[in-house]
Formats: C-alpha cells, structure tokens, sequence
C-alpha cells in the first residue's frame, strides 16, 4: 500500500482574456485584492488562434497572464475558479462577455488549468468545476496533448510557462532551507 505524503504548494497564475485593453488595469487590481501581490506578468498577446470566443467578446481579443507571490494548496482551484466566474460576471455590459478568465497552477510537472466543461481528459474536482493537465514539463521545456490549446502551444505562452516554474522552484527550495531553519 502507498503512503500518503504531503504535496507541494503549487504556483496559481490566471490567464485573462479581454475584449478591451482598458479592462487590464482594472482586472490586475481585481486579481490582486484576491489573490495577492503579482511577481509575474506576460506581455499583451493578441488571441488570434482561434475564433472561439469571437461571437462572445468580438474581433479583437488579447491575452494577458499573471502569477502570483502566493502559493497555493492544489485543491484550491475549484473555488478559486468559482471566484473568478463570478468576477467574470461583474464585467459584463455591453460585449456579452468583454472578460474570460482562467485560473490554474503550474507545478513541476504539469500545467493545470481549471473547467466548467466537462470531457473525457478532463477529471471533476467539485462543485462543478473540473481540472485538465494542459501541458507537461519533460526535456527541459512543456510537451503538449492533443487536446492542449493552440494558443498554449505558441511561443509566446511558453515563455510565461517556463519563467513561472523557475519562480516556482526557487519559492520551493527557499521554502525548504527556511523550513530545516525553522527545524534547528
């Protein structure tokens, strides 16, 4: 029988979708009351790999990512994509959905992302919400399935990816030399 050990903290991060660049600020300071201080931000990249999301929030649609200092218990992401659905709501006017955004984590392996929308790569957490492995770390960078999205495959992502996991993994060896300290 396996033992059951204790999980790492994981590296939460939301990837924001907007209709209007003007909804940037706003959101940052939405997501930082919730979730803390921001230790990383990607650049705007344009959303044009897919027309998806066109009759919702319009023509022109950039991404923007964000992680955060705090790191956060894995089973948090169920709520915390509850939380970002109802933030989502609060945005809406004249665009019927001028704000996308999608909560996950990255640990040293993986890239979660969390659901509404259920499907057979896809396992129910609670409450309506369920977790997909969008991408996985092997050979020094992320390896992609086929059902991870085109625009997490581009190179643009991946630079976010790769630059929050180093974060991630300096936050974790810090956490074990203050916990031998703590220890002592």
């Amino acid at each position: 029988m396996g033992s059951i050990r204790t999980f790492n903290p994981v590296k939460f991060f939301v990837g924001v979708l907007v209709s209007d660049r003007k909804l940037i600020p706003e959101i940052k300071n939405r997501l930082t009351a919730l979730y803390g201080t921001i230790d990383h931000e990607s650049p705007v990249i344009p959303f044009d790999f897919t027309d998806y999301y066109r009759a919702e929030m319009g023509d022109i649609i950039d991404r923007i990512f964000f992680s955060f200092v705090h790191l956060i218990e894995a089973d948090q992401l169920a709520e915390i994509k509850r939380q970002t659905n109802k933030l989502e709501a609060e945005f809406s006017g004249t665009v019927q959905r001028p704000v996308n955004l999608d909560p996950g984590y990255i640990e040293h392996a993986k890239v979660i992302l969390a659901s509404t929308k259920n499907f057979y790569h896809r396992i129910y957490l609670e409450k309506g919400i369920f977790a997909e492995v969008t991408m996985h770390f092997r050979n020094n960078t992320f390896q992609f399935f086929p059902w991870t999205y085109p625009d997490y495959q581009s190179r643009d992502y991946q630079e976010f990816f790769l630059r929050i996991r180093h974060i991630y993994r300096s936050q974790l060896k810090t956490m074990c030399i203050l916990n031998r300290e703590e220890s002592t």
